[in-house]
């Protein structure tokens, strides 16, 4: 059973081509279940908004964007930002070098394959995560990223 978290570095690939793009969709085709946190969508709205005034994304674009994710979002699980997740992601930046949100990220998959008692993939494409999320015992997605 193939069960994924998504990071919205992932998420955004889902609806801006980009490279890796095709890569994600064949991912999210193939499984059985995925999921994210509930900051995601925050983070989504931001991403676009960012890339909008930054001109690199088109805002008609943008806006298609953003329309497609709302109408996909019912279909993903939204695991919620409870206080064991703000604990646990508190504790995580203390041995990863992790933003906020990415803590967040991580605590949330950790607690979901607690819950679900499944093996979860992590799948991001933030190198910190990545690491992390293999430091904390989660097979992550892609199985290899890249240096820049």
């Amino acid at each position: 059973m193939s069960i994924l978290y998504l990071d919205t570095s992932v998420l955004v690939k889902q609806y801006i081509q980009e490279s890796g793009s095709n890569e994600v969709q064949k991912l999210i085709l193939t499984a059985e279940h995925a999921g994210t946190s509930l900051i995601a969508r925050a983070e989504m709205a931001a991403a676009l908004a960012r890339a909008t005034r930054l001109k690199i994304l088109p805002a008609t674009e943008a806006d298609e964007a953003w329309e497609q994710f709302l109408a996909d979002w019912s279909s993903l699980s939204r695991l919620n930002v409870s206080r064991q997740i703000i604990e646990q992601a508190s504790s995580l930046v203390w041995d990863f070098p992790l933003r906020g949100y990415d803590a967040v990220h991580l605590a949330s998959a950790i607690l979901w394959r607690e819950t679900l008692e499944a093996e979860i993939i992590l799948a991001t494409f933030d190198r910190e995560l990545w690491s992390a999320a293999n430091n904390a015992g989660l097979t992550t997605w892609p199985e290899k990223l890249s240096r820049r």
